[in-house]
This record gives structure tokens, C-alpha cells and sequence, in this order.
């Protein structure tokens, strides 16, 4: 359907397909305008995050843990951040890792039953970490314990020692 035609020949716009058509295209135009709005941001801020280090912080390998005088002679000390059993027994020093070797959970020292057990599966380890009880394959991971030219403890987790070594102070 056309429109009519005004006095000077020029075509006058029907109000009622006015109102209807543009309200729609506007409408349309709008919900367009945010579609695209909100696939820009997504993607740059799916761009940031791609392009942001992704940095894994992780415990040092090495840490002091402080003088010998700290740890009386026959304790064993967990220290929670490292993950590491401190041991001092007559003869020495030595750090064993609180991960049991079945399936990595955390252990737990019993003094009452003077042992270190897992409770994840059940195993139980000695107080040098060698496996007692339970479906734990290996011993504990025991590494290798220094003292520094100043007299504090030094543990390096990436040196493994046997069970046998200690730091004699």
C-alpha cells in the first residue's frame, strides 16, 4: 500500500505504519547493538586472560627452619606450609615428607602411637617413614637437612637423601 500524496506531490508517511515499523526496526537495531556489545566485551576479556601470565605459585624447595634449639631431642614437628616432618632423635636431625606414597593425601603424626599414619587409606609409617601397616607402596620421602654458616636449619626438598642420613648437630 502506498502513502498519499501531500498538496506539493511529496508522499505522507502513514502514522500508524510509522509508529509500527520504526518502533520495530529500532527495537531490532538496539537488541543488534547489544548482541554485538556483549560478544566484544566477552572477547576481550577472553583476550586479557589469554594473554595474563598464568603463574603457579608454589612453596620454595628450600626454607630454613630455624635454629636446632627449636626442636627438643625425640619430637617430631609437622610444619603445615611445606608439607614436612621435622624429626630430631639423639642421633640427629631429619625431614621426611608428610605426602603418603599410595595416593598423596596428607599425613598425620600420632605421638600416642608413635607413628605417622594416613588418614585417607590407612597407612602407617614408622617414625623414620618406613611403611608399618597399610596399602602405602614406599616409605616416606626423607630430604636433605643443612645447617647454615649462621646455625639455622636448612631443608631442600629437591634433594632426596636416604633414610638413614642425618644431620648430626
Amino acid at each position: 500500500m502506498t502513502n498519499p500524496k501531500d498538496s506539493t506531490g511529496a508522499q505522507v508517511p502513514n502514522p500508524a505504519e510509522e509508529a509500527s515499523g520504526s518502533s520495530r526496526r529500532n527495537f531490532l537495531s538496539e537488541i543488534t547493538a547489544m548482541a554485538l556489545g556483549v560478544a566484544g566485551i566477552g572477547s576481550i576479556v577472553v583476550t586479557t586472560r589469554y594473554l595474563s601470565p598464568n603463574v603457579l605459585f608454589e612453596p620454595p624447595t628450600s626454607f630454613r627452619i630455624g635454629p636446632p634449639d627449636d626442636y627438643p631431642v625425640n619430637s617430631v614437628t609437622y610444619l603445615p606450609d611445606q608439607q614436612v616432618y621435622i624429626v630430631r632423635t639423639p642421633e640427629g636431625f631429619y625431614a621426611e615428607s608428610a605426602i603418603c606414597t599410595h595416593l598423596g593425601c596428607i599425613t598425620q603424626w600420632k605421638p600416642e602411637l608413635n607413628m605417622i599414619a594416613c588418614p585417607c587409606h590407612g597407612s602407617k609409617f614408622k617414625r623414620e617413614g618406613s611403611v608399618e601397616a597399610g596399602p602405602a607402596p614406599r616409605p616416606l620421602t626423607h630430604f636433605a637437612v643443612r645447617l647454615t654458616p649462621d646455625g639455622d636449619l636448612l631443608v631442600d626438598t629437591l634433594e632426596i637423601v636416604q633414610q638413614t642420613q642425618v644431620l648430626k648437630v
